[in-house]
Protein backbone atom coordinates (compact mmCIF):
# COMPACT_ATOMS: atom_id res chain seq x y z
CA UNK A 1 0.00 0.00 0.00
CA UNK A 2 1.16 3.62 -0.98
CA UNK A 3 2.57 5.67 1.88
CA UNK A 4 0.00 8.16 1.17
CA UNK A 5 -2.45 5.88 1.34
CA UNK A 6 -1.19 4.70 5.08
CA UNK A 7 -0.96 8.49 6.31
CA UNK A 8 -4.26 9.06 4.74
CA UNK A 9 -5.54 6.63 7.33
CA UNK A 10 -3.83 7.94 9.92
CA UNK A 11 -5.28 11.16 8.82
CA UNK A 12 -8.48 9.96 9.87
CA UNK A 13 -7.55 9.27 13.06
CA UNK A 14 -6.21 12.46 13.58
CA UNK A 15 -9.99 13.81 12.67
CA UNK A 16 -11.12 11.57 14.86
CA UNK A 17 -9.08 12.56 17.99
CA UNK A 18 -9.82 16.07 17.20
CA UNK A 19 -13.62 15.96 16.93
CA UNK A 20 -13.42 13.75 20.32
CA UNK A 21 -10.90 16.62 21.94
CA UNK A 22 -13.46 19.06 20.47
CA UNK A 23 -16.67 17.57 21.68
CA UNK A 24 -15.96 16.06 24.62
CA UNK A 25 -14.82 19.25 26.71
CA UNK A 26 -17.99 21.25 24.64
CA UNK A 27 -20.36 18.85 25.80
CA UNK A 28 -18.95 19.01 29.63
CA UNK A 29 -19.26 22.55 29.30
CA UNK A 30 -22.71 23.11 27.85
CA UNK A 31 -24.46 20.39 28.87
CA UNK A 32 -25.64 17.15 26.93
CA UNK A 33 -29.01 18.28 26.91
CA UNK A 34 -27.82 21.05 24.76
CA UNK A 35 -25.50 18.99 22.27
CA UNK A 36 -28.33 16.21 21.91
CA UNK A 37 -30.78 18.79 20.97
CA UNK A 38 -31.45 21.01 17.83
CA UNK A 39 -28.91 23.66 18.93
CA UNK A 40 -31.81 26.01 17.81
CA UNK A 41 -30.47 29.04 20.36
CA UNK A 42 -26.34 29.16 19.27
CA UNK A 43 -23.81 28.81 22.48
CA UNK A 44 -20.19 28.37 22.28
CA UNK A 45 -17.85 27.17 25.20
CA UNK A 46 -16.30 30.09 27.45
CA UNK A 47 -13.35 27.49 28.43
CA UNK A 48 -10.40 28.08 26.08
CA UNK A 49 -9.17 24.28 25.96
CA UNK A 50 -12.95 23.03 23.97
CA UNK A 51 -12.71 26.74 21.73
CA UNK A 52 -9.33 25.83 21.31
CA UNK A 53 -10.05 22.37 20.22
CA UNK A 54 -12.80 23.46 18.64
CA UNK A 55 -10.65 25.89 16.24
CA UNK A 56 -8.16 23.15 15.77
CA UNK A 57 -10.37 20.61 14.52
CA UNK A 58 -11.89 23.22 12.31
CA UNK A 59 -8.55 24.56 10.64
CA UNK A 60 -7.99 20.55 10.25
CA UNK A 61 -11.69 20.29 7.98
CA UNK A 62 -9.95 23.04 5.96
CA UNK A 63 -7.32 21.78 4.57
CA UNK A 64 -8.18 17.72 5.14
CA UNK A 65 -10.46 17.86 1.96
CA UNK A 66 -7.52 18.42 -0.40
CA UNK A 67 -5.08 16.12 1.92
CA UNK A 68 -7.41 13.03 0.54
CA UNK A 69 -7.76 14.61 -2.95
CA UNK A 70 -4.14 14.72 -3.63
CA UNK A 71 -3.33 12.00 -2.11
CA UNK A 72 -6.63 9.70 -3.68
CA UNK A 73 -5.08 11.05 -7.08
CA UNK A 74 -1.24 9.94 -6.62
CA UNK A 75 -2.48 6.58 -5.94
CA UNK A 76 -4.54 6.39 -8.56
CA UNK A 77 -1.90 8.27 -11.20
CA UNK A 78 0.88 5.88 -9.64
CA UNK A 79 2.88 8.74 -8.59
CA UNK A 80 2.90 7.72 -4.71
CA UNK A 81 6.49 7.43 -3.33
CA UNK A 82 9.64 9.78 -3.22
CA UNK A 83 9.38 12.91 -2.15
CA UNK A 84 5.35 12.74 -1.94
CA UNK A 85 5.33 10.79 0.37
CA UNK A 86 7.54 11.97 2.85
CA UNK A 87 5.42 15.54 1.73
CA UNK A 88 2.29 13.07 3.22
CA UNK A 89 4.70 12.09 6.34
CA UNK A 90 5.46 15.98 7.08
CA UNK A 91 1.77 17.10 6.60
CA UNK A 92 0.48 14.07 9.10
CA UNK A 93 3.29 14.96 11.56
CA UNK A 94 2.47 19.11 11.04
CA UNK A 95 -0.96 18.63 11.85
CA UNK A 96 -0.24 16.25 15.14
CA UNK A 97 2.06 18.82 16.34
CA UNK A 98 -0.46 22.29 15.24
CA UNK A 99 -2.79 20.53 17.63
CA UNK A 100 -1.12 20.93 21.25
CA UNK A 101 0.49 23.78 20.11
CA UNK A 102 -2.71 25.59 19.22
CA UNK A 103 -4.53 24.07 22.70
CA UNK A 104 -1.27 25.50 25.07
CA UNK A 105 -1.47 28.43 22.89
CA UNK A 106 2.31 28.87 21.57
CA UNK A 107 1.38 31.49 18.32
CA UNK A 108 4.13 31.36 16.32
CA UNK A 109 5.21 27.70 16.63
CA UNK A 110 1.25 26.96 16.11
CA UNK A 111 1.49 29.06 12.86
CA UNK A 112 5.07 27.50 12.00
CA UNK A 113 3.32 23.95 11.80
CA UNK A 114 0.59 25.13 10.02
CA UNK A 115 2.69 25.97 7.07
CA UNK A 116 4.71 23.55 6.92
CA UNK A 117 1.47 21.30 6.41
CA UNK A 118 0.49 23.71 4.01
CA UNK A 119 4.01 23.29 2.09
CA UNK A 120 3.50 19.75 2.42
CA UNK A 121 0.38 19.84 0.97
CA UNK A 122 1.52 22.00 -2.13
CA UNK A 123 4.38 19.89 -2.46
CA UNK A 124 2.13 16.82 -2.72
CA UNK A 125 0.03 19.14 -5.22
CA UNK A 126 3.51 19.64 -7.55
CA UNK A 127 4.38 15.71 -7.78
CA UNK A 128 0.51 14.98 -8.95
CA UNK A 129 1.02 17.83 -11.77
CA UNK A 130 4.36 17.37 -12.45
Amino acid sequence: MPVEITVLGWGVALLIVQMLLASIPTTMELGGDYQAGPRDEPRTPKGHFAGRAGRAYRNLLETFPAFVAIALALAVTGKTGGYAATAAIVWLAARVLYVPLYIVHVPFARSIAWLVALLALVTMLVRLLS
